[in-house]
């Protein structure tokens, strides 16, 4: 592993960290607002598809066949990765909230807790093997 792709894989655990301390922070500062919704908005999602990228990318996008854009690809890839984060991010903002009110322990600092040591743990896993993309014999549909 070299040290970018360290950089990069440890991005979002320090995120969560760094939101972490910003409760320190007087109420209502806007550097601390900042740093909790940037975190709680692509923090663990970010986390959770970094492992399952690999998986993801086995079947590229295609485009309109009317105007062939050489780009589309890439850029449809690139967004789709960024819608992802975002909604796998919120989902688990609301999963971890609704596990702590249904068992009346809610906190801000307990669902931030709980994603920052679920994106730090998310951090060190490995990523996923891709399979091999099924060929039409043996489908079942």
């Amino acid at each position: 592993m070299t040290p970018q792709e360290l950089v990069v894989r440890m991005l979002p655990p320090f995120g969560g960290w760094l939101a972490l301390s910003a409760l320190a922070l007087p109420d209502g500062s806007p550097l601390r607002g900042t740093a909790m919704v940037v975190f709680l908005a692509a923090g663990p999602g970010a986390a959770l598809l970094r492992i399952c990228g690999p998986a993801l990318a086995t079947a590229p996008a295609t485009g309109p066949a009317e105007l062939p854009d050489p780009a589309f690809e890439h850029h449809s890839d690139l967004l789709e990765r960024l819608m992802l984060t975002v909604f796998v991010s919120v989902a688990l903002v609301l999963l971890a909230a609704t596990v702590f009110i249904a068992t009346h322990a809610f906190s801000a600092q307990r669902v931030l807790l709980t994603l920052t040591l679920l994106t730090t743990v998310a951090a060190f896993c490995p990523r996923l093997r891709a399979s091999p993309p099924r060929t039409g014999k043996g489908s079942a549909l």
